[in-house]
């Protein structure tokens, strides 16, 4: 078995309203940085996997992100995948 650490990226889709993202945004011109629009705001998940290969430690994260870590209706999602020590 090979140890694989997965970087997860989950953001909500840019049809969706961001509410936390429009604070932010609008929280910005009040620490004078009035040029920074259009903040978004998602999660970032780590979390490592013993696979016998990369392709197999792929499907797994592509199972585990559709299944519990997206809500596929509301949010995307992107990965990378590397073999650890």
């Amino acid at each position: 078995m090979t140890k694989f650490q997965a970087e997860i990226d989950v953001m909500p889709k840019k049809e969706i309203l961001d509410p936390q993202g429009k604070a932010v945004t609008g929280s910005m011109k009040n620490l004078g940085l009035a040029e920074i629009h259009n903040v978004r705001i998602g999660k970032h998940i780590t979390l490592e996997i013993e696979a016998d290969n990369a392709e197999t430690a792929h499907a797994k994260v592509e199972q585990a992100c559709k299944n519990l870590l997206a809500n596929l209706i509301m949010e995307s999602y992107t990965f990378t995948l590397q073999e650890v020590a």
